[in-house]
């Protein structure tokens, strides 16, 4: 296999997760934890000191992303001393978007016209559901009101694209439970949408459960035929999918920053369990807010670890990456990049997933269906790439 072609110039996208919530969810496996004022106070300046340690990063930025955990459990003056210290030490673009996730507990007037200050452009906030029964069962701070009042503030508060994420799939939901969940969505009409599938893993407060029989997950039947009601209902409404998770009304409200990680852009992670790539190598943070905490007050960068990615495997990530999205495989891109011709070594494949209608190839272009998107993760398995 040839050697893989870079990726031509274009600009980086920086995460900073903030690790700390209100109450860890019993569904949640990422590095989260619950948090005093004083250790998120501690965080800032952990944050700020690591951002100093890649002061050397060339390529610019043009999207700052603040994930978690809850970054709206920050005070706007520590987010504000956060983006002074990025924009100072970092290569961040004048125009660079601003991401941030609120939860809806967290959602005031003071607070929105905070966040519009500092520049936020694109919200997005953590619904999962607006039946109080479900929100009880997945551990979430808000009911059902309150999530849409916060929904309802925050499109009304300025910002270019407020998303709402709800996620699908919970123990005993059904379509018509989902549709409730999804028509007062469409109501209150934001630019973006997001819709997860509950995924159960074992280190978690469900994962124990499921593990002593006292949570039985969605036969996989019920979850696709949820997913396909979501893709049908949404696409309908004026909600189109980009990826498999995903929806926007224009193309504009589209998330900018998470396209990175699908088209395999550099990206920039700062904070506890923050992962980076540069373009041919992988690397994560310390998980551990102690352990994290250590390194950065020693004055070193907290890689736990990395990986670096030969030809082959940035192939077969880029083919997983872009068989979730509808934009697919751009064929000729593709073979310059990464050095394989997918139509000639996948002919027959190609015309069988044709005919199971899971992809379309047109154009130069090898795109999954909405039943392709689907099974996704499946589909890259099945191709040759040498």
């Amino acid at each position: 296999m040839p050697a893989a072609v870079p990726e031509p110039a274009g600009y980086a996208g920086l995460y900073v997760h903030i690790p700390f919530c209100s109450a860890v969810c019993p569904y949640c496996d990422f590095a989260v934890q619950t948090g005093s004022a004083a250790q998120r106070a501690a965080l800032v300046s952990l944050l700020r000191a690591e951002t100093a340690l890649w002061g050397a990063w060339e390529q610019p930025f043009d999207t700052l992303y603040f994930g978690g955990g809850t970054p709206s459990l920050l005070d706007p003056d520590q987010l504000d001393r956060l983006l002074a210290a990025v924009r100072s030490g970092l290569p961040v673009r004048p125009d660079a978007r601003l991401f941030l996730e609120a939860n809806p507990e967290d959602i005031t007037p003071g607070r929105i016209g905070a966040w519009r200050s500092l520049g936020v452009s694109f919200l997005s906030l953590g619904v999962q559901s607006f039946h109080d029964g479900e929100l009880r069962s997945l551990g979430r701070r808000h009911d059902g009101q309150e999530a849409r009042r916060a929904v309802e503030e925050c499109l009304t508060g300025g910002f270019d694209t407020v998303s709402v994420d709800l996620m699908f799939g919970l123990p005993g939901q059904d379509i018509a439970a989902w549709s409730e969940n999804l028509e007062i969505l469409l109501t209150l009409a934001p630019g973006h949408i997001s819709c997860y599938q509950l995924t159960i893993h074992e280190d978690t407060a469900f994962g124990r459960r499921r593990a002593r029989g006292l949570l039985t997950e969605m036969p996989e039947s019920g979850q696709a035929d949820l997913f396909a009601y979501t893709h049908a209902r949404l696409a309908d409404a004026g909600w189109a999918a980009y990826e498999v998770s995903n929806f926007a009304r224009a193309p504009r409200h589209r998330s900018q920053h998470n396209q990175k990680y699908w088209r395999h852009a550099p990206y920039l992670g700062l904070g506890p369990s923050a992962h980076s790539f540069d373009g041919t190598r992988r690397w994560w943070n310390r998980r551990a807010v102690g352990d994290y905490a250590g390194s950065i007050t020693r004055g070193e960068r907290a890689i736990e670890a990395s990986e670096s990615l030969d030809a082959e495997a940035l192939a077969l990530e880029a083919l997983m990456l872009g068989l979730r999205t509808v934009q697919g495989i751009d064929l000729p891109e593709y073979r310059l990049r990464y050095g394989v011709d997918l139509p000639a070594l996948n002919h027959r494949l190609i015309a069988t997933l044709s005919e199971e209608g899971l992809v379309r190839r047109d154009a130069g272009t090898l795109r999954p269906t909405r039943r392709g998107l689907a099974v996704a993760d499946g589909l890259a398995a099945r191709f040759r790439l040498a």
